[in-house]
């Protein structure tokens, strides 16, 4: 076992930030007031700061260390179904492509969540379901996260959610790729 950091300390009080942030707004406040669109805010500024961090930030932080690809997504699924084992040291495939669609699934909350708050949009049917169906899909999607994480720590030996605590991921075999 060898201990690798990982996980910049920006990079986990944005994910963990965003945890708190998101199960607030969903759980605890009310959509039709200022605390509920003030954490709507600051989530959307937690997003605009990741995605400069992505490019800025250390190796494992940057996008270029975990394109989108969905070759690579179906290569991982592969692995899980005949029992290989591929520890990767930053986001696996499918994390990657997890992240990418929670950031753009909460752009499109905060867009139209502000929307819902104007005089233009204030009303429009459309936008409160496009708003409705993006919180939906982020939950779902914060679940099968949350799912992935427990199954991917259990069958790789990596204790996941430690490693976004810490920073640093405890591993057998790392993926120098």
């Amino acid at each position: 076992m060898r201990n690798v950091r990982v996980w910049d300390p920006f990079v986990r009080m944005f994910h963990w930030s965003l945890v708190i942030l998101f199960a607030a707004n969903a759980i605890w406040t009310n959509p039709e007031k200022l605390p509920h669109h003030v954490i709507g805010y600051a989530i959307l500024a937690l997003v605009v700061l990741r995605v400069l961090w992505g490019f800025a930030g250390p190796r494992h932080a940057r996008f270029a260390d975990f394109p989108p690809s969905p070759s690579a997504a179906l290569d991982q699924v592969r692995e899980i179904a005949t029992g290989a084992r591929r520890v990767h040291l930053g986001h696996s495939p499918l994390g990657a492509l997890m992240i990418y669609n929670m950031l753009a699934t909460l752009v499109v909350i905060a867009v139209s969540g502000y929307m819902m708050t104007t005089v233009t949009w204030f009303g429009i049917e459309w936008v409160e379901e496009v708003h409705k169906a993006a919180v939906t899909w982020a939950e779902i999607s914060a679940v099968a996260h949350i799912a992935a994480v427990m199954l991917e720590s259990r069958r790789l030996g990596v204790n996941l959610p430690r490693a976004m605590v810490t920073g640093t991921k405890k591993v057998h075999d790392p993926d120098h790729a």
